[in-house]
């Protein structure tokens, strides 16, 4: 091991004897009390040094190996040490790709910070070449959404949409002006394999879990993000039904009449989804149904209300989800939905639970879901500041 205090937390000293690692509330970290020696001897963890010249270092600074490996051990305890040559064959194979590397080099910076175990930033990353989203739409919401997990390290990203590109569908982070007239799924892929930070590994998609359904094996999520803003604010259940017999995770995001939805993400058996979602709204509107029936059938305008800088917003926010989602994560969108509204842009949840009448299951799981790797909890973390008592003094 080669410990490294994490780069992207930024250090400063409270005071004589105390060091806060981080900025945020969510993320920060203090250290103390701290003597001279021991502060002379965090600056020589930038993993360039292995654990006996780390000895030999401090024995010149009169710290025993003891203090040396208690350090190290609450440094680690609380995510505050990264190991930038972890070995295991798919991050030897990523830290080879200096390009790539290069470029996702912030990504995995962020990574380190939310998964707190030395090189827990790169194993992820590599983890994240294994998988395989499929988008359905490619108008400004579906092609951003694609642009964004294709270039923060997805390996497969796939894009359905039919027809071909409006102007309408050009967007700074999705389509360019270039692909007007083209069929949609064509410029889509053009898009994806441009963001990427590299060619896709020949092994992308083997680590995928979940039947995507209608013969697409191996899909880790699907988004759907579709140009028709109304099928994600009232999605059809009978398009998720593949999606909830196969087991496949799905997240809707989408922007409809200048309101811009994320979520939910559906787990299948266990959150709430389309079906759900549909009875509940008929329980609180009994003309639901009707009005709805109204709305999928009538004649819709050459161009929807989907303003650019909402769009991206969307595009940007049902990413990070996603994205969080396939690092072992629940987001917040996890059997809920987000909105926000032009002009104010006041976002806000609403909870999707399970309905008793829905055929989908998700009322038999009466816990919380669990599909989360990350402990302790970020919050816990984040107050767990080393007591003054558990001296850090040489």
């Amino acid at each position: 091991m080669h410990p490294m205090l994490k780069p992207a937390l930024r250090r400063a000293w409270r005071g004589r004897n105390t060091v806060q690692f981080g900025v945020t509330p969510a993320h920060a970290v203090t250290l103390g009390p701290v003597d001279i020696a021991t502060g002379s001897f965090l600056e020589l963890l930038d993993g360039t040094r292995g654990l006996p010249l780390l000895y030999e270092e401090a024995r010149a600074l009169d710290l025993s190996e003891r203090h040396v490996d208690l350090l190290l051990s609450r440094l680690t305890d609380a995510g505050l040490l990264d190991d930038p040559r972890s070995a295991a064959p798919d991050t030897d194979a990523l830290r080879r790709r200096a390009e790539v590397m290069d470029r996702q080099r912030p990504d995995v910076a962020s990574l380190s910070i939310v998964h707190p175990e030395p090189g827990g930033g790169l194993r992820r990353m590599a983890a994240r070449r294994a998988m395989r989203v499929q988008v359905r739409g490619a108008g400004r919401v579906g092609a951003s959404i694609a642009s964004l997990l294709s270039g923060a390290g997805v390996g497969e990203v796939e894009v359905l949409d039919g027809g071909r590109a409006e102007l309408w569908d050009v967007a700074p982070a999705g389509l360019p002006p270039a692909s007007v007239g083209e069929r949609r799924d064509v410029a889509a892929r053009r898009l994806v394999r441009r963001s990427a930070p590299g060619p896709a590994p020949r092994s992308a998609g083997a680590g995928a879990r979940f039947d995507g359904g209608a013969g697409q094996p191996g899909l880790s999520l699907v988004v759907v993000a579709p140009r028709d803003g109304l099928a994600v604010y009232a999605p059809l259940p009978d398009t998720a039904a593949p999606w909830i017999a196969s087991g496949t995770p799905h997240l809707y995001a989408g922007v409809i009449e200048a309101t811009g939805v994320v979520g939910p993400l559906v787990l299948p058996g266990g959150t709430g989804c389309a079906g759900c979602l549909e009875l509940h709204r008929t329980d609180r509107d009994s003309q639901w149904p009707r009005m709805l029936a109204q709305w999928r059938s009538g004649r819709r305008g050459a161009g929807p209300a989907c303003d650019l800088g909402l769009a991206t917003a969307v595009a940007g926010l049902a990413a990070a989800h996603a994205l969080a989602f396939l690092d072992g994560d629940l987001p917040a969108s996890t059997g809920a939905r987000w909105e926000a509204a032009l002009p104010l842009l006041d976002w806000r949840s609403e909870r999707i639970g399970p309905h008793a009448d829905c055929s989908c299951g998700g009322t038999e799981s009466a816990r919380e879901p669990t599909r989360s790797c990350r402990t302790p909890a970020k919050g816990d973390r984040a107050s767990g500041s080393f007591p003054a008592q558990d001296t850090m003094a040489g």
